[in-house]
């Protein structure tokens, strides 16, 4: 079963959450805001499942979530096995936060 590797771009509100904050303290308000999360569903159906809320939805996702960035993890995908997929969502969320961005992950 392949997993997947995904990238959502937050709408800016997501600034006036304390623990998006608190993960991100050295980010840099001007850059765009991120979600980042790894799946077994393709990443268009998972952020569906975000935005329509429930027990498998991320609260900042369902309220912040704009769009799929693509261009950010699309070369990634599919991925063999489960932690390789955490291992490239943390390398991605590491990678982000150190250019600025602020990123949730789990």
């Amino acid at each position: 079963m392949p997993y997947y590797v995904y990238v959502i771009e937050l709408d800016r509100d997501v600034l006036k959450s304390g623990r998006f904050r608190r993960a991100n303290p050295g980010l840099n308000p001007a850059l765009p805001c991120f979600y980042v999360g790894q799946t077994v569903k393709k990443p268009e159906k998972r952020f569906k499942q975000h935005k329509k809320g429930g027990r498998l939805s991320n609260t900042l996702v369902r309220k912040y979530g704009r769009v799929l960035r693509k261009s950010l993890y699309r070369k990634y995908n599919p991925i063999p096995t489960r932690k390789d997929a955490e291992d490239l969502e943390k390398m991605l969320t590491e990678k982000l936060r150190s250019q600025g961005h602020g990123v949730w992950s789990n």
